[in-house]
Parts: structure tokens; sequence; C-alpha cells
């Protein structure tokens, strides 16, 4: 008889495990974990939720019969189309001429890269406001464009007075604005491609041009898309100040009627409403687009 605990030799402890009754922690009681902040931190917000909705309901300083006068009223829907409008060409066309700018920053070029980086530096560094300011006092410092021979003669020209309007100057202001930014969000994209990948394809004899588009791009999109859903919607958004050159945009045209009517509140959330309705619509686009370019990375 062994005067040790030492189980028999040629077992082990997963065999006196496996040898226990299955209910040997029957009786145990589990218990989960508790969260009593967690819970005091939804109840105060829940309160704190109920009582905005409860003061937008009962406040009769929101003036909501007013909202609703001059939600869809037409001056309004035009607004919101201009605004539209200026989102659209700002942003292809400041992603047309931020893809150049971005390829030109990875170029092998030192002069390329030195160009693109002083540009991104530049229109970065400038507020927008003051460049859209600039670009509406243009005939101020360029009375004539003339186009020929460079530092020759010129074989006609014509007058910038009537060429480059408010909204000519509000969409070029915001596309070369746009583009510092989006040159940094597709190089961006680019470089988080393997680059193995491009050797790879250099070995098979792929023509560089269908490396890029073929290869690259698709890959990249996964990281430029949020990034420049992002700026989309800031650019949206950002469209309120060119309402200092009396555009007729969503802002501007609130700020002209309130200025009328008196009516500030309810003409301020006639513009947020809109705001916020198509920043939705926007987000619900991105998550489609985002979901199409993730094929083959998810399961």
């Amino acid at each position: 008889m062994s005067l040790t605990s030492d189980p028999p030799l040629g077992t082990t402890d997963t065999d006196t495990a496996a040898e226990a009754p299955k209910d040997a922690y029957a009786h145990l009681k589990v218990v989960p974990v508790r969260h009593p902040l967690r819970w005091v931190a939804i109840v105060v917000t829940a309160v704190l939720l109920a009582q905005f909705a409860h003061g937008l309901a009962t406040n009769s300083g929101w003036e909501w019969a007013v909202f609703a006068e001059f939600f869809t009223a037409d001056v309004i829907l035009k607004a919101v189309w201009t605004t539209l409008q200026l989102t659209a060409y700002g942003t292809a066309l400041g992603f047309a001429l931020g893809i150049v700018i971005a390829f030109m920053r990875l170029s092998s070029s030192r002069f390329l890269r030195t160009v693109a980086f002083g540009y991104i530096w530049a229109f970065r560094s400038i507020p927008l406001i003051v460049q859209l300011l600039f670009w509406f006092n243009l005939a101020y410092l360029y009375k004539r464009l003339t186009f020929g021979i460079p530092f020759g003669p010129g074989f006609f020209s014509f007058d910038t007075m009537g060429l480059v309007g408010a909204m000519s100057a509000a969409v070029l202001g915001l596309a070369l604005h746009q583009a510092a930014y989006a040159a940094e969000i597709v190089r961006g994209g680019v470089l988080a491609v393997d680059g193995g990948q491009l050797e790879a394809a250099a070995a098979l004899g792929i023509p560089r041009l269908r490396q890029i588009r073929r290869i690259v791009l698709p890959q990249a999109m996964r990281s430029i898309l949020p990034n420049a859903a992002n700026e989309v919607i800031s650019l949206f958004k950002g469209t309120s100040i060119v309402s200092v050159m009396a555009i007729g945009e969503l802002f501007y045209q609130v700020q002209v009627i309130y200025g009328r009517n008196g009516r500030v509140v309810p003409l301020l959330m006639v513009a947020t409403a809109w705001y916020i309705l198509l920043t939705s619509a926007l987000s619900v686009l991105q998550h489609y687009v985002e979901r199409h370019f993730a094929k083959g990375s998810t399961r």
C-alpha cells in the first residue's frame, strides 16, 4: 500500500479530471458580472434625452409651424439644389485634380514631388474663405488673360470681368481646396497597398497603367473611401461659407429669410434639418460603396 498521495503510475491530472462526475460543479451558482456604473450612465443619458425631446416638443420658441412652412418652400428647395451642385462640382473636380497631385507626390521625379508638395502645403495653409474671395476678385489682379507663346507674343485674349462669376469662383475655390486634401487621402490609400503585388505584376509583364487601374486602385479604395466620404460630407456642410459671396445656397437663403421676418430659430432649424437629412443620405451611400469595394476582404 502506498503511503503517498501521488496518483498511481501511468495516470495524469487530466485522467483524474475525466473520471470526476460531470455534475461535480452543479451546485455552484453562476452570477453575472455587475455593472452598476453602466446602469447609472444609461439612466442619466435617458433622462437627458427625454428632457431634450420634451423641450423640443413643448418650447414655443422653436416655432414648429414656421419650420413646417419654410421647410419645403420653393426658395429653400432651390437653395438646397444650389448646395448640392456646389458639393458635386467641388467633389468631382477636387478629387480628379487630387488623384493627379497624389501620383505626382508618388513620382520618382523630385521636381514633380516638390510641385505637388508645394500645392498641398499652400492650399491647406490658406483659409478657404480667403481662397474664395481671391478667386471672386480675380479680375482685380488680372483684367485680361492672354493665350500664346510663353514669355512671347499672344494670339488672343479676353476680359476677365465676366469670366469668373460668383458661382464659378465658388466652384473653383472649393475644388482647388478639396484637391489638396483629396491628394493626401489618395496617396495614403495607394501606400497602404503592399508593394510586393506591384513587383509581381511587373514580373508578369503587366503595363504600369494597368497595374494602377486593376491592382492598386481597387485595393486602395478600401482605405480611401472612409476618409473621402468624410471629406465630401465636410465639403457639403462647408459650402455654407460661400454665403460671403452672396450665392443663394442653403445657409445664405436662410439668412435672407430670417433677416426679413425675424424668425431666426425656426429658419436655422430648417437649414439644420436639411443638412442632417442630406448628410444621412450621403452616409448611407458611403455604406453601400464601401461594401462593394470590400468584396473578397470580408466573410
